[in-house]
């Protein structure tokens, strides 16, 4: 591991020609995973110093409303077209859905979906909490899922983004095996923690829907035309060590009449390409550490 000032020592450097061969089942070369995330919003919440939860003054009727058409009707649309191609989603989830709607929860269990933490809601921060606090929300997060599901969370992703120094040292303590919060690789690798095994699940940021139409003011066919190029690039490259990718969702955003067809033609055209392993992010997770365990090296 390369030390220094301003490295925090958080995974060892590995250049991406060279390493360990990386195999996917069936000898597939890139292992595709959707990632929707499934989230509550608070009208009017409990005010954070470090970052405001709403751009404009609480209560923010236009962004509350805004991403409710998820619940109510995105997630509908978009189970439905990521069913209809094969695609079983790896949630991202505000643990307080379960609660609030319940219905939403329900159904993505039903049709096989694995859940992971997004946090308890997508409107409370992680900045500025202390050890007690952040233990708090990982054990609620563990205790609510397996109540709401019977499924044991493996992975994590902070609520919007945000940290603490001990969050991923914390997760590993608590036998969750992977984090989706850092976003340097396209393969999965080790993540040094205190205690326990951990390691980096590849999320996008570049391919998340949420950057796409909000912060690279991409059309639908613009950001179904990204995802495809984004995939035949790791599925070309995945013939020498596999590669991962991630579809970053919010179905506010995907799930809209006007975007939903140009989705479709992403899901086929991956189908179509025969070179994906179509999977899940604690699936991904599983078969690499099983690698990894006879090839220290990985």
């Amino acid at each position: 591991m390369r030390e220094g000032e301003g490295d925090p020592g958080l995974y060892p450097y590995s250049p991406y020609r060279g390493r360990p061969k990386l195999e996917w089942p069936g000898g597939k070369k890139v292992a595709v995973w959707i990632s929707p995330n499934l989230e509550f919003y608070e009208l009017d919440p409990p005010a954070n110093p470090h970052r405001k939860s709403w751009a404009k003054p609480h209560p923010d009727v236009v962004g509350y409303a805004h991403r409710d058409y998820a619940n109510r009707v995105g997630h509908w649309r978009m189970a439905e077209m990521m069913e209809k191609h094969g695609f079983k989603g790896s949630v991202s989830l505000s643990v307080a859905l379960c609660q609030h709607v319940p219905e939403v929860v329900e159904h993505a269990n039903a049709l096989g979906w694995e859940f992971f933490s997004h946090g308890i809601y997508n409107t409370r921060y992680s900045y500025g909490m202390d050890e007690v606090q952040e233990r708090a929300i990982i054990e609620d997060s563990i205790r609510t899922v397996r109540e709401a599901t019977g499924q044991t969370i493996k992975g994590w992703l902070a609520p919007a983004l945000t940290h603490t120094p001990r969050t991923l040292d914390l997760i590993a303590e608590y036998g969750l095996t992977y984090t989706c919060d850092l976003y340097h690789d396209d393969q999965p690798g080790p993540v040094a923690v205190r205690s326990g095994t951990l390691i980096s699940m590849p999320y996008s940021l570049e391919v998340n829907d949420h950057y796409g139409f909000f912060i690279y003011n991409m059309s639908p066919r613009d950001y179904a035309e990204t995802l495809i190029r984004h995939y035949d690039r790791l599925a070309a490259e995945g013939a020498e060590s596999g590669t991962v990718m991630c579809i970053p969702l919010h179905s506010y955003l995907i799930g809209q009449p006007h975007r939903i067809g140009a989705f479709e033609r992403v899901l086929q055209h991956i189908v179509d390409d025969g070179r994906a392993w179509i999977t899940r992010s604690g699936d991904i997770a599983d078969h690499y550490l099983a690698q990894r365990s006879k090839t220290a090296e990985i």
